[in-house]
């Protein structure tokens, strides 16, 4: 019968070094994996704020820009257009001082903007994500006999006043949400980051 010595400097020797090995090889493993989880540059790019210069915008007219896939108008409201928002009949809207959180807490009162003159809205139907035509005429009679201007989806009949405010009785269940935005100068409107606090 033999008799081994075991060489207990040898056995630790192995235990580290193969300890070692093998967390090196999980960490190659892992950062890849890990890296994965990461948004690509694309999808970082997607949800980056966009910036929309309005200084062509003229009275009346409303353009277009893409945020986060969706479609976010920017109307400058004529003097007239306010007017005719002005008189929209309150108890005619489901919610007219905006108190469901359809916007940011900077965006108060009947206009829903920042600037009277300058309205930026998401595009999307609150009912079925339609995209609802812009209607800033007045009168409108296929519309409404009483049309004070606003934005009409065709798809199911839901009405909205030149702030996005829903009326009653339609489908769409709550006013146009209002993303966040802010200023930059007096003709560039950022889509997608808050005002900076001064």
């Amino acid at each position: 019968m033999s008799e081994t010595v075991v060489d207990a400097g040898k056995r630790r020797f192995l235990t580290l070094a193969t300890s070692v090995v093998g967390g090196i090889g999980a960490a190659f493993w892992a950062i890849p994996y890990i890296a994965s989880w990461r948004p690509s540059a694309k999808a970082k790019a997607a949800g980056a704020p966009v910036e929309a210069d309005i200084s062509a915008l003229k009275d009346g007219e409303m353009m277009t820009v893409a945020w986060r896939g969706k479609p976010v108008w920017i109307v400058k409201r004529s003097k007239e257009m306010l007017d005719n928002l002005a008189q929209v009949p309150p108890e005619e809207l489901r919610d007219p001082n905006s108190e469901e959180k359809q916007q940011p807490d900077y965006i108060t009162g009947p206009t829903r903007s920042q600037r009277p003159e300058v309205l930026v809205m998401v595009g999307s139907c609150t009912h079925l994500g339609c995209s609802p035509l812009f209607r800033p005429e007045t009168p409108a009679p296929d519309i409404d006999k009483n049309w004070k201007g606003g934005f009409f989806c065709p798809c199911h009949g839901s009405r909205f006043d030149l702030a996005g405010r829903v009326y009653k009785n339609v489908p769409a269940p709550t006013n146009l949400k209002v993303p966040p935005y802010r200023f930059e100068g007096e003709t560039v409107v950022v889509i997608g980051e808050d005002p900076v606090k001064a």
